[in-house]
């Protein structure tokens, strides 16, 4: 074989070699609750990790402490999808272990929110709804006393904490640098609400809300899909009831493999939720979180929990917990390869 000829068709299959190993390896999810191997009431916060390294950060809550939490490690995006206290972090975990799975204990974040503290203090890129991350880049440019400026690039780490902020349907790349593949965010619609808690308002804007009992909105609340280099597709609901996007847009367009439900009394019901999966977004598998109730003791699934009502109402998926520091694995396809036991 001539050499013009061979040097194509060996970067050819070097190209699939390499395509097919990241096709191969594994996206880690691993959530961050108040109480070790539970799944508690206050739990939300995901740290989802590529298999090319890029880290990111699903809604922080009230279950991490800080910038400072070890759990945390590297974190390059901070995703947040609406402003509500129990997502953008109002409050934090004093220690880990502290109360009770029903009401562990916590602290307030004020004036900052868990989430500032955690992008200021890992120079993560912060994607969100633009109104709310405007809002967030205020507090980490108070943290650190200097502004915040836009992402320049797709390249992760960053040097110093930077503004990725979309409206909805907006989409954005990360990379670690000489990654042949990039990790795909969108943001996609939910249907809920996003007012920010007053305790992380600043006078006279405080003052004049609680005059009237009232929170602050910061634009719309939003879902994301995250497209990962193994091809596993992942449905971030965030609080949302169910809504015909989940499936014309979440099913039909960006076939989302992997779901992650919240489960919140005040947006879905088991029945609904369970709608939700087998007729909308009909995933392979599904991880529910944010139960606001204690859902396991001894990492066992408790009976009559209404996540016990969801999980048998679910057709054709299998569903995980969310047990806290438990660390899953799931291939391209969606298949749970380690941790899901």
């Amino acid at each position: 074989m001539k050499t013009k000829h061979f040097v194509p068709l060996l970067l050819a299959a070097l190209l699939a070699s390499i395509s097919s190993l990241a096709l191969a390896q594994t996206v880690k999810i691993t959530p961050l609750g108040s109480h070790p191997g539970e799944f508690c009431d206050r739990d939300r916060a995901l740290i989802f990790e590529d298999p090319t390294g890029v880290r990111i950060l699903y809604d922080a809550g009230q279950t991490v402490m800080g910038g400072g939490d070890p759990r945390l490690g590297a974190v390059h995006i901070v995703l947040l999808s609406h402003a509500h206290g129990d997502h953008m972090g109002d409050r934090k975990l004093a220690a880990l272990n502290s109360g009770s799975c029903v009401k562990p204990e916590t602290i307030s974040a004020a004036p900052n929110s868990t989430t500032a503290e955690i992008a200021a203090a890992k120079n993560s890129a912060v994607m969100m709804v633009a109104d709310m991350g405007v809002f967030i880049g205020r507090k980490i440019a108070n943290i650190r006393s200097k502004p915040i400026g836009a992402c320049a690039d797709e390249v992760v780490p960053y040097a110093a904490p930077c503004l990725a902020t979309v409206q909805l349907g907006g989409m954005r790349s990360f990379h670690i640098d000489g990654a042949l593949r990039s990790v795909e965010i969108s943001t996609v619609p939910a249907s809920h609400a996003s007012g920010v808690s007053r305790a992380l308002l600043t006078d006279p804007e405080r003052r004049n809300l609680e005059a009237d009992d009232l929170s602050l909105a910061l634009g719309p609340p939003s879902g994301f899909v995250i497209k990962f280099t193994n091809g596993l597709t992942v449905y971030l609901s965030g609080d949302t009831g169910i809504h015909a996007d989940m499936k014309t847009i979440v099913h039909d367009f960006y076939h989302a493999n992997l779901t992650v439900l919240n489960l919140g009394p005040n947006a879905v019901s088991p029945e609904s939720a369970a709608f939700a999966i087998n007729e909308l977004v009909q995933p392979a598998a599904v991880i529910v979180s944010h139960a606001n109730e204690a859902v396991t003791a001894k990492g066992k699934l408790l009976p009559n929990t209404r996540t016990r009502a969801f999980i048998d109402l679910v057709k054709n998926a299998p569903v995980y917990l969310t047990l806290s520091g438990r660390t899953m694995e799931f291939d391209g396809s969606a298949k749970c390869v380690s941790g899901c036991g």
